[in-house]
C-alpha cells in the first residue's frame, strides 16, 4: 500500500499544513470502514486489485443487487482546525451507473472532540474527466469546534452499479479570496424609435452616459432590436455576427466589459429570441436561443432553441436566460448544475416571485434588465442587492463569486442542492 500520511498539530509557529493521501489499497485498507446507515442496506464494499489509477487496487462499492443500497466507505482524518480551508481530491471510475452526479458522492463530514457533528457535510461536485476516470474535488473550511473530518466516499440506489475509488487526499488550502465582479443591469424602454438601429443607439447612449467606468458585465434587456420599433420579429431579424453584434462590440471594446443583449437572430429561414454575450475585447463569445417560447412569439414566428450553454469568463462562469425561461426550473437548474454561478437574464416581463425562486434554488446570482419585470442585481439568498427603479436608470452590484451562502441547518446548498437533485427522474 502507498500511504502518505503526515498529520501536523499546526500549534507552533512554521509547523507544516495538514497533508494526507492514500492509493494503491491493499486487500486490508489501512483506516478505512464499510459505512451504512443500516446494514440491511449496506453495499458491497471491498478491494478491488484489477481496477486502479496508482497500480495496486482501488476501494470498490457495489450495489449488490439492492435498490436501497447506500453507503460505502469511510476514513477518518485528525488534525483539522476550524476556520481552515481544506481541499479533498478523490478519482472514481464506474460502471452500471447512469446517474452518476446523484448516485456517486465524496463529502467530509466535520466532526467535533467527542465525534458528533460539528457543523454540516460539504459535498464535493466539482468534477473533471481524466481518461476513464473522473476527479472529484471539494475546496471547503472546517466549521467551528472542528477537530477532524470523515472522508466519505459512498454509492447510493444503484444496485447493478460499481464505482471504484483511488489517489484520495486531503490537503490545507489557502482560504480563496474575494472574486469580485461589478455587474450592471439596464433599465430602458425606448419609444417610437421606428429602427432597430435607432433603438440600440439608445442603449448604447444610456450605458455611456450611466455606466461606472470598473464595470465588468453589462446586462441589456430582451428584444433590444425589436422594442420601440413597432415592426415585426421578421422586420429586424439579423445575423450573428451583425451590425447590432459589431455596434455592441464596440462598446464592450471602449468599456472593457462584457455585453450581453437579447436580439432577434435569422439563421436561414429561422428566427430565433436570442442573447448574445460580447467579450470585453468586442468579440461575440457565444449566444443563447430562448428554449421557452410563450404562444405570442411562435405565432410570431420565432422557433426556440435546444441547449442551456455555460459561458467561460475571465472572472467565472455564467448562463443567459431569456424572460419566459424564468418561468420554468430546468433552465436555471441546469445552468447551475452546469457551473454557471452568475444567470444574466434579459426579460421583458414576468413573475417575480419565480426570478427570486431561481436564485434560491440554485444558490446562484441573477442580474435582471427588464422593461415590465425589475431590473436588479439579485444574490443567492433572493435578497435583491441594486434595483433601478426608473426608466433610463441602472442597477449595479459588485458581488463576490467566492463568497459562501451557507444554511446554518442545512449547510452549503449549492453543493448539496446539486448533489441531491433528482436527475433521474423526467
Amino acid at each position: 500500500m502507498k500511504l502518505v500520511l503526515l498529520f501536523c498539530t499546526m500549534m507552533a509557529a512554521g509547523a507544516e499544513p495538514l497533508r494526507w493521501s492514500q492509493s494503491s489499497f491493499a486487500s486490508e485498507p489501512a483506516g478505512w470502514r464499510a459505512f451504512a446507515a443500516r446494514t440491511e442496506i449496506a453495499p458491497r464494499t471491498y478491494v478491488e486489485t484489477g481496477i486502479d489509477r496508482a497500480g495496486s487496487g482501488s476501494l470498490a462499492i457495489n450495489g449488490n443487487s439492492n435498490a436501497a443500497a447506500a453507503g460505502g466507505w469511510e476514513r477518518t482524518v485528525p488534525g483539522i482546525h476550524p476556520g481552515r480551508w481544506y481541499r479533498l481530491r478523490a478519482y472514481y471510475r464506474t460502471q452500471g451507473i447512469p446517474h452518476e452526479n446523484l448516485q456517486v458522492i465524496a463529502r467530509l463530514d466535520w466532526t467535533n472532540a467527542a465525534g458528533k457533528r460539528s457543523g454540516q457535510p460539504d459535498y464535493a461536485r466539482r468534477m473533471l474527466h481524466d481518461g476513464e476516470w473522473r476527479r472529484l474535488e471539494l475546496d471547503a473550511p472546517a466549521p467551528e469546534k472542528t477537530e477532524a473530518v470523515r472522508i466519505q466516499l459512498l454509492l447510493q440506489n444503484a444496485p447493478v452499479g460499481t464505482v471504484y475509488w483511488d489517489e484520495i487526499s486531503l490537503e490545507e488550502v489557502a482560504a480563496p479570496g474575494p472574486r469580485k465582479v461589478t455587474v450592471t443591469a439596464v433599465n430602458l424602454r425606448p419609444r417610437n424609435t421606428g429602427s432597430a438601429e435607432e433603438s440600440v443607439r439608445r442603449f448604447v447612449e444610456l450605458v455611456e452616459t450611466k455606466t461606472a467606468p470598473g464595470t465588468d458585465v453589462i446586462l441589456l434587456p430582451e428584444g433590444i432590436t425589436v422594442v420601440g420599433t413597432g415592426k415585426k420579429y421578421v422586420d429586424v431579424a439579423e445575423s450573428i455576427p451583425g451590425p447590432t453584434t459589431a455596434k455592441l462590440g464596440e462598446l464592450a471594446r471602449a468599456r472593457k466589459a462584457y455585453v450581453v443583449a437579447g436580439i432577434i437572430e435569422r439563421e436561414g429561414h429561422t428566427l430565433y429570441n436570442t442573447a448574445v454575450l460580447i467579450g470585453r475585447d468586442g468579440s461575440a463569445l457565444g449566444r443563447y436561443r430562448k428554449v421557452y417560447l410563450p404562444r405570442e412569439e411562435i405565432e410570431g414566428g420565432l422557433t426556440p432553441g435546444s441547449d442551456y450553454p455555460v459561458f467561460a469568463t475571465d472572472f467565472g462562469k455564467v448562463g443567459v436566460m431569456i424572460c419566459w425561461d424564468i418561468q420554468y426550473a430546468d433552465p436555471a437548474r441546469e445552468l447551475a448544475r452546469r457551473g454557471a454561478e452568475l444567470l444574466l437574464v434579459p426579460i421583458w416581463g414576468g413573475n417575480q416571485t419565480l426570478g427570486k425562486a431561481r436564485a434560491i434554488e440554485n444558490r446562484v446570482f441573477i442580474a435582471t434588465s427588464g422593461y415590465d419585470y425589475p431590473t436588479y442585481v439579485m444574490d443567492p439568498d433572493g435578497e435583491i442587492l441594486s434595483l433601478a427603479r426608473e426608466n433610463a436608470s441602472v442597477a449595479s452590484s459588485t458581488i463576490d463569486l467566492n463568497r459562501r451562502y451557507a444554511d446554518p441547518w442545512l449547510g452549503d446548498m449549492r453543493g448539496r442542492f446539486m448533489k441531491e437533485l433528482r436527475s433521474d427522474i423526467r
